[in-house]
């Protein structure tokens, strides 16, 4: 499985498209939807996201009885009510929804940040304070 490493910038233009990072584009041109799937965070003001291929699969586990219900199953529950699966334009771009642009703070610019088989969109002043203080906390020898 191809997953999201890295971390990018991207302007949001007056029309609220941004430019998908290429090797994010990469890791999804291989699933069966052509464009990314959204919901908000339930802890922090940041988007999360993936390919649809991935609540696919999350989906069937659920079915199969394969997925435990635990304090996670809320959260799945609730994943897939707010998902929002947003198609590429030929240019690589999506439209990002003003409400989800406005639980991150309304941004002139967003960060993709990879979290392995998943990513998560930021204001990049709130992911940069972030950053900061887990890689200050984990130099520290804590963690969170």
């Amino acid at each position: 499985m191809a997953l999201f490493l890295s971390s990018f910038t991207n302007k949001i233009d007056k029309k609220g498209r941004v430019s998908i990072p290429a090797p994010f584009r990469t890791v999804l041109s291989a699933q069966s939807f052509q464009g990314i799937v959204l919901f908000r965070s339930l802890s922090r003001p940041v988007l999360e996201g993936c390919g649809l291929d991935r609540l696919n699969r999350l989906s069937e586990q659920l079915e199969n009885g394969e997925f435990i219900p635990n304090a996670n199953h809320d959260y799945n529950a609730m994943m897939f009510a707010e998902a929002r699966m947003l198609s590429f334009d030929a240019e690589g771009r999506i439209s990002i929804p003003e409400d989800l642009l406005t639980y991150i703070g309304l941004p002139e610019q967003i960060t993709f940040v990879g979290r392995g088989p998943t990513f998560e969109i930021w204001s990049p002043s709130e992911f940069d304070a972030d950053h900061a203080q887990r890689r200050q906390s984990l130099a520290q020898g804590g963690g969170s």
